[in-house]
């Protein structure tokens, strides 16, 4: 019987496939590298006529910041919650209630002996950025505003469908911190203060897609 010999077509489209993976594997490499590198570099005119570009690639993902490793530690508890609504067939919007996405995180690290430190950071960090762009004021001012607000508010929609309360295509989110009870005193005299909610700040809805993406 005649051994199989391999067709010449499949062989060259093959080896064009694999050239085109290499080559676009190399362009996106040498794309990112360069990317990073101008947003790490002191300014200059090609940064800064390619800001918005450089801006769109780096962030939220690729973000150069030492904080990252060695985030600050917070002086105050923060816990973010999240509602979802979902317009039923009727036409009656159903508000769900209110969701703890932060408790469902720190359930994730606590008794792990190796916690992501993606499940860590990822929601402080992001609400973290929400307040430096935006201050007291939710409507975005500049395009990496609307895109840190569309990156919080897809963390917390991804909490919500894990969560489970169904379908939804609004979701609102409510932060409230709270202060840091003060330590007892080494002699047990005085008991430290229950922590207590110094700020009370409700975000506007916003729709998300019908998986809650």
């Amino acid at each position: 019987m005649p051994s199989a010999r391999p067709r010449p077509w499949l062989a060259r489209t093959l080896k064009v496939g694999l050239r085109t993976v290499v080559a676009l594997c190399a362009v996106t490499t040498l794309t990112h590298v360069t990317m990073v590198f101008l947003h790490v570099a002191p300014a200059n005119a090609v940064s800064q006529r390619y800001s918005r570009q450089i801006d769109a690639w780096i962030y939220p993902l690729f973000e150069q910041n030492w904080r990252l490793f060695a985030p600050d530690p917070d002086s105050v508890n923060r816990r973010i919650l999240a509602r979802t609504a979902h317009t039923a067939p009727n036409g009656a919007v159903e508000v769900s209630d209110w969701f703890d996405v932060t408790a469902a995180d720190r359930a994730d690290v606590k008794h792990n002996v190796f916690p992501s430190h993606t499940t860590q950071n990822l929601l402080r960090r992001a609400w973290t950025s929400y307040v430096e762009l935006h201050g007291g004021d939710d409507r975005p001012h500049s395009e990496r505003a609307a895109m840190i607000q569309r990156y919080l508010y897809n963390i917390a929609s991804d909490r919500a469908a894990d969560h489970g309360d169904g379908p939804f295509e609004s979701l609102q989110l409510r932060v409230l911190t709270l202060a840091i009870a003060p330590p007892p005193s080494p002699d047990g005299r005085q008991a430290p203060t229950a922590s207590r909610v110094t700020e009370n700040r409700l975000l506007p809805w916003r729709k998300v897609n019908r998986d809650g993406h």
